[in-house]
């Protein structure tokens, strides 16, 4: 079987934010700082902690990533050339899973990364019929799929490890920290709009890739926890990691490494 790990990046979606608040003619900053202030001064009770974490469907995905295990090993990439639309990235995901129904994890992706995708492929006019697949083309799908909070196609860990209790819920930095895991080396998704103004593509999407290898290392000690991993098969698995970072010339793959041998 097939196991995904999946991420996304966002940015505000400032063609809505024009559209919404009426604020044709600001440029993109102008138009976020509005869409900033706007969330921070909404009523009581209609915003999330931190102020002003803009609603899903005013979110613009500009990265994904993922880690796949596989029968043929373990990788870790971003979809997409860097600098292609929204409509590809979130089109290729979707893809991925018509192609090859693979068991998705994620943290916090039934909160965030997986309705904001939903959004965004709806205005792309993406088709993703394997995704929504609920037993009424393919039965194996009617009491494991990827829609059902409680079903293991999708594995939200963040949901999963806090027994579905939002106010149980941790951060992947603090697991990442409690397990001795690399966690943000030094970036935050609070800093993703910033970088995407000055251009700094590359550096969100190798965010997004260790926000990947932190959460698919949580999930390993998870699989041995609920007995799907024995202490032998779960050492193997941080080995084939290990190597595979190892094998990569990519400088915050090798700073990754350094970071999770220091921290172990």
């Amino acid at each position: 079987m097939n196991t995904l790990v999946f991420d996304i990046e966002t940015v505000p979606d400032v063609a809505l934010g024009r559209r919404l608040y009426g604020l044709e003619g600001l440029a993109d900053a102008q138009v976020a700082k509005a869409m900033f202030a706007l969330r921070r001064n909404a009523a009581p009770g209609q915003t999330r902690a931190g102020g002003d974490f803009l609603p899903l469907e005013q979110q613009r995905v500009v990265a994904i990533s993922c880690a796949l295990r596989s029968r043929e090993g373990f990788t870790v990439w971003s979809l997409g050339e860097p600098g292609a639309s929204e409509a590809e990235l979130v089109q290729r995901f979707f893809d991925g899973i018509e192609k090859f129904s693979p068991d998705l994890v994620s943290w916090n992706g039934s909160g965030f990364d997986l309705p904001v995708l939903t959004y965004r492929a709806l205005l792309a006019g993406v088709q993703a019929p394997r995704f929504w697949e609920t037993g009424e083309e393919d039965a194996a799908f009617r009491y494991n799929n990827y829609v059902n909070r409680y079903h293991w196609r999708h594995t939200d860990l963040m949901d999963v490890l806090s027994g579905y209790q939002s106010r149980y819920r941790a951060s992947l930095a603090n697991i990442a920290c409690l397990l001795g895991l690399p966690g943000k080396l030094g970036f935050d998704g609070s800093q993703v709009w910033d970088a995407w103004q000055a251009g700094d593509l590359l550096g969100i999407r190798r965010y997004c890739e260790t926000d990947v290898l932190n959460t698919w290392l949580v999930y390993l000690r998870f699989e041995q926890l609920r007995g799907r991993l024995s202490r032998t098969q779960h050492a193997d698995e941080l080995a084939r990691v290990s190597a595979w970072l190892s094998a990569s010339k990519e400088p915050h793959l090798g700073e990754f490494l350094r970071t999770w041998q220091g921290g172990a």
